[in-house]
């Protein structure tokens, strides 16, 4: 019945009567984003905050000279929370996200009028949250078919119940109802919802008004665009995004192709908000991978101190700024004597760079020790250090001043175990390097390391190694870098930086990802005689390092860390998700180590636990249908058999729960079952 309802509807426009009254010009209406991605803040979080968004939509209605705001149709938003909009599903949780109808915000008391006559079809006060409240369905019949559909008028006042009955005429323009107050209107800022539906489908006082975006297509034939009668001029509306399909064609074409896309059915995210993603239809996606946004995204206390800043000052270190020294002796006090002199970068590839310039300036020397397997950073001068790169496809292998050495990984290595006799063993090959290196005739710069290798395939290092690693390497005159890119700022729990896992001192640290939360801020850490030497004579300047924002940002980071027990919460929740994790592999002979500390976690897959023969394919697997489960997680380690799990610290044991309970059911799958 939809095309001729639609057909009848558009032959009628304009002659519609207005439906706000002929004093409220619609056509010069304030249209509002209440989508999923809109940076409205009173839409963050788990309940709408309805104070603080009646008072932003009718401070902007009052700005902007308008007689009413305009919320729009076919919107996906995540604004209903409330328990009615949970969809159930076996695999990808959903709720009713895509609104079927037109907002018409305007004061509580505002009179609502028929655009054209029809009788009452049923009405109801339905009061639970974020419900209609009092809510009218009218039932119109058109003139040359006499096809029967419906207009729905939800969150009125009340007192526009009074004397209804089931069949009572109401005529083209006669006032009917009033809209209500957030008291009794379910909960919403005062607005009219306004839908047109052309099959009631048996229900009386009430009928969806927010459609699941799975069956979106079917919702919205249910419930045309009611603008057609409402007559709000298109050009009002934003234009339609992209669609994921259009986004990749365009990619393809303007995007450089080695950049890779998440998932075999790519996500397009639009927005962010604590441990949870949001695709463009409003689903809910539980992120246990991105560990950039380390205090959860979007974090109101950061976001508020890049705001605050942003409008104040923004340039370069030349001038003089309370942010920059601020932020400098916040972050060496957090580091072990002699770490004290800082450096600003804007990412962690920059800060390993600097690094390295750092280590050849203090010891005039260019070779370099890295664990095989390693990855520190995207600059040509990081790629040569990095075998995760220029071992695998497109690479060309260690040039000659980089000397790898054994990957100190407890469970596929040569040594076994985490005692601090084989974190000696592994460290005895750094001891053997440098020999090498010093029988050609030249000398140690560096010996750079993850505290926590992550490419590596998130390896807990065993005891002792750093220390016996560092002893050889100092006493060959080289200096000792720990890259904490990944794993610093209290993600590992038990400790703020992933070496005092160690019980070890580097002499330079270097740090990106977490400590801006998403914002590019890099850092290097040294001791006072590595940066002596590097002031000789030839200036370093960064152009953005250390601004007044990026410096606002880190303290915001290291504030929310503190007074929020995010390391705290790490330690708990991680060592809860570990001990889930672990209970689960007994029954999954596919799992064939589980290793980690806080929220930094490795599940390694093998076909064959004795043999060890990797899962890689198996891991890809996982990772996609955990996807499927609304669950973020990716793979990574040399042989991209091993599940990594680094969530923002804001992770909790319900939402660990949940992983445990979507993983437990993919293992069970059949492309997954191994021989015990």
């Amino acid at each position: 019945q939809t095309p001729g309802i639609e057909a009848f509807l558009a032959s009628k426009r304009g002659s519609f009567a207005p439906v706000m009254g002929s004093d409220v010009d619609l056509s010069t209406a304030l249209v509002f984003d209440l989508s999923v991605g809109s940076p409205d803040r009173a839409l963050l979080g788990g309940t709408i905050g309805v104070e603080d968004l009646t008072g932003d939509i009718f401070r902007q209605m009052e700005s902007a000279g308008a007689e009413a705001g305009i919320g729009r149709y076919n919107e996906a938003r995540q604004v209903y929370t409330a328990g009615q909009f949970t969809l159930e599903f076996d695999e990808m949780p959903e709720r009713r996200t895509i609104h079927l109808g037109l907002d018409v915000f305007q004061p509580a008391g505002s009179p609502v009028y028929a655009p054209l006559e029809g009788k009452v079809h049923s009405f109801r006060n339905n009061t639970k949250p974020l419900d209609y409240g009092p809510c009218i369905i009218l039932e119109h019949t058109t003139e040359d078919e006499g096809q029967v559909f419906y207009t729905l008028y939800g969150h009125l006042s009340v007192e526009s119940l009074t004397g209804l009955h089931g069949g009572k005429q109401v005529g083209k323009g006669e006032k009917f109802a009033s809209l209500g107050d957030s008291s009794v209107n379910g909960g919403w800022p005062p607005h009219l919802h306004f839908q047109v539906v052309t099959d009631m489908m048996g229900n009386r006082g009430d009928f969806p008004g927010v459609g699941g975006p799975g069956q979106r297509s079917v919702w919205l034939s249910l419930s045309p665009d009611p603008n057609v009668i409402l007559g709000v001029p298109a050009g009002a509306f934003p234009q339609d995004q992209r669609t994921s399909r259009e986004i990749l064609s365009s990619r393809r074409e303007h995007i450089g192709r080695s950049l890779s896309i998440s998932y075999r059915r790519p996500l397009k995210i639009a927005r962010g908000h604590m441990q949870y993603l949001y695709d463009e239809e409003g689903r809910a996606f539980l992120d246990a991978v991105n560990n950039v946004p380390h205090v959860g995204h979007s974090h109101p206390r950061v976001v508020a101190a890049s705001h605050r800043q942003m409008a104040v000052l923004n340039t370069n270190t030349r001038y003089l700024h309370d942010n920059l020294v601020d932020y400098a002796e916040r972050l060496c006090a957090k580091l072990p004597e002699p770490l004290g002199v800082c450096f600003f970068v804007n990412s962690g590839s920059e800060a390993n760079d600097l690094a390295l310039r750092l280590a050849r300036s203090y010891t005039g020397q260019r070779d370099l020790l890295i664990l095989d397997g390693a990855y520190h950073g995207n600059l040509t001068s990081l790629i040569d250090i990095s075998p995760y790169k220029f071992d695998g496809p497109g690479g060309e292998g260690a040039p000659h001043h980089v000397h790898k050495t054994p990957l100190p990984d407890p469970y596929r290595g040569p040594y076994k175990g985490y005692s601090s006799a084989t974190g000696a063993r592994y460290a005895d090959h750094v001891r053997a390097c440098i020999e090498t290196v010093s029988e050609s005739g030249r000398g140690i710069s560096a010996f750079i390391a993850e505290s926590l290798p992550g490419c590596g395939g998130q390896i807990v290092l065993p005891d002792g190694y750093f220390n016996e690693a560092f002893r050889h390497v100092r006493n060959a005159g080289g200096v000792c870098i720990a890259d904490e890119v990944q794993v610093g700022f209290g993600r590992v729990g038990t400790h703020f930086w992933g070496f005092e896992t160690q019980d070890a001192v580097p002499d330079i640290v270097t740090l990106g990802k977490p400590i801006g939360n998403g914002h590019p801020l890099g850092a290097v850490v040294t001791t006072p005689e590595i940066a002596g030497a590097f002031d000789n004579g030839m200036e370093y300047f960064n152009t953005f390092g250390g601004n007044p924002v990026s410096c606002a940002i880190g303290l915001a980071v290291l504030d929310i860390i503190e007074e929020e027990g995010m390391q705290a919460n790490a330690r708990e929740v991680g060592g809860y998700l570990l001990e889930g994790l672990r209970a689960l592999a007994p029954d999954h002979p596919i799992i064939g180590d589980i290793r980690g500390m806080g929220l930094y976690v490795g599940i390694e897959l093998v076909l064959d636990r004795e043999t060890l023969d990797p899962g890689g394919h198996q891991a890809s697997y996982v990772a996609n249908r955990m996807r499927d489960h609304g669950v973020l997680i990716s793979t990574d380690g040399p042989l991209h058999n091993v599940l990594k799990i680094k969530p923002p610290l804001v992770f909790t044991k319900e939402n660990a729960d949940y992983l445990l309970y979507c993983l437990g059911k993919v293992l069970k799958e059949n492309y997954l079952q191994v021989p015990a």
